[in-house]
């Protein structure tokens, strides 16, 4: 559904933000009635704790919120969403107790959580409109949740719905709602056109795999969106278990979190010249699957010795990576749901990032804390290059032992891009209901790369 603000108007009912260390202060400065009902309510400012205050004429004539301590907020986040969801129907205004970040935060999480996937089921009813608070950027942060809206909804819709086409056509429908152009290569005409390890691994699939290619803007540094497309997985002729294949329609996630970023540069008009690359792949099982200990050719003239099916992600990556850096960008950045080794690593809720410019992860993490979009840098660790080297091709796309396998995948990347490059390795998943995130797809990254931007590129 459509995220936005709602109108301004006199009638709507103030919120105010009470941290615990100014609950005494502020109960006492209430009406006597009003304060007697605090009182008898216990209200002592706790994170998340809602009191409405009643007027004459039953009606609520204003909200306290209790934002806890310093050490409670940053234990989560978008703390508002959960409050949102609390109150009943009406609109509010927020008016005390947050301002600069805090306040735009609060925004974002109070749009967030009006989202819902609803496309199987009847719509939820909206919850709690919110009128934008004054000395924030409304129309931006409106444009952020609903790019937001859309990753998380790619990532949602399964695989019967979501295949190579479909997310052609997403991409297509973004295009064409921000005149940018778009090509598409498909099927057989790979690997005339030279994307032989995309090919590879979709060709199983009756669903044809393909490249796509969007372009917007023409003035300004490049800076070029590489997205995994891998609509769904099951891990090839190395299949995997049933309890690891449950979850291969966000296999796509990186594919969806860069099309929310392009939406988000698109949309707020961002002086850059824009290319977004996704292959979109499925990886099936049939008799012309590619197999184990196969060796495929690259774009780039590299080859790849296939010890496992089931490390497709960084082959279809790696063409498009080639095709990306022959156009030698400002900057490329990949993002992925590459490995199960970066959840190992850091969990569910931070996106792990690479990169060789110090400069850019301090703004990547620098912008994170900013926009409460968490991430953690990990190395490109040059010792582990040997690891990825088999002997008998040029790289390997899934080293034995199973030692730091977040890593030797985005060295693997690395072999295919001179260009300034990022890479995220996400999850795209919330595996439990959080505020303003319900259980489902999730974008990861793509805010803190909003708000990098200006310092990665020198906008």
């Amino acid at each position: 559904m459509p995220l936005c603000f709602a109108e301004p108007h006199a009638s709507a009912i103030p919120v105010h933000i009470v941290g615990a260390d100014a609950a005494e202060a502020v109960v006492a400065a209430l009406p006597d009635g009003s304060r007697q009902w605090a009182a008898s309510q216990g209200f002592t400012a706790a994170l998340g704790q809602v009191l409405m205050l009643p007027d004459a004429q039953g009606g609520i004539a204003q909200v306290l919120v209790g934002y806890g301590t310093p050490q409670a907020r940053v234990r989560g986040r978008f703390h508002l969403g959960a409050v949102a969801r609390q109150l009943p129907k009406g609109d509010y205004r927020i008016a005390s107790g947050l301002d600069g970040t805090a306040l735009e935060e609060a925004a974002l999480a109070w749009l967030l959580a009006g989202d819902q996937f609803d496309r199987y089921r009847k719509p939820a009813e909206k919850i709690a409109g919110l009128v934008a608070p004054e000395g924030i950027d409304a129309a931006r942060i409106t444009i952020i949740a609903q790019a937001e809206a859309l990753t998380r909804d790619l990532i949602n819709t399964p695989a019967s719905d979501m295949g190579p086409e479909e997310l052609e056509q997403a991409a297509r429908d973004l295009a064409d709602g921000h005149n940018a152009t778009m090509d598409m290569t498909c099927g057989d005409d790979l690997l005339g056109a030279n994307f032989p390890l995309i090919h590879a691994v979709g060709r199983a699939s009756p669903r044809a795999p393909r490249l796509i290619d969007m372009r917007w803007g023409d003035t300004g540094p490049q800076l070029t969106l590489v997205g995994k497309g891998v609509c769904f997985d099951t891990g090839g002729l190395n299949i995997k278990p049933g309890a690891s294949m449950g979850l291969m329609k966000k296999d796509m996630g990186g594919a969806a979190t860069v099309l929310g970023l392009a939406q988000m540069i698109m949309a707020l008009g961002l002086p850059l010249r824009l290319r977004v690359l996704i292959p979109a792949v499925e990886n099936s099982i049939a008799g012309n699957a590619f197999r184990p200990q196969d060796i495929l050719h690259s774009r780039k003239g590299l080859t790849v010795e296939i010890n496992n099916t089931d490390a497709e992600g960084r082959l279809v990556l790696a063409d498009a990576l080639a095709l990306a850096d022959e156009e030698s960008p400002d900057l490329v950045i990949s993002m992925a749901t590459l490995t199960g080794a970066a959840r190992v690593a850091v969990g569910p809720d931070l996106a792990p990032f690479f990169t060789d410019h110090d400069d850019h992860a301090m703004a990547i993490a620098d912008a994170a804390r900013q926009v409460a979009d968490p991430v953690w840098r990990l190395p490109f660790h040059e010792p582990y290059e040997a690891m990825i080297e088999p002997g008998i091709a040029d790289l390997d796309n899934a080293p034995s032992g199973g030692m730091a396998g977040c890593i030797t995948a985005a060295l693997f990347l690395r072999r295919f891009v001179q260009s300034p490059y990022v890479h995220f390795d996400v999850y795209g998943w919330q595996p439990s209901a959080a505020p303003s995130r319900p259980k489902g797809g999730v974008g990861m990254g793509a805010r803190a790369l909003l708000a990098a931007l200006p310092r990665l590129l020198k906008l």
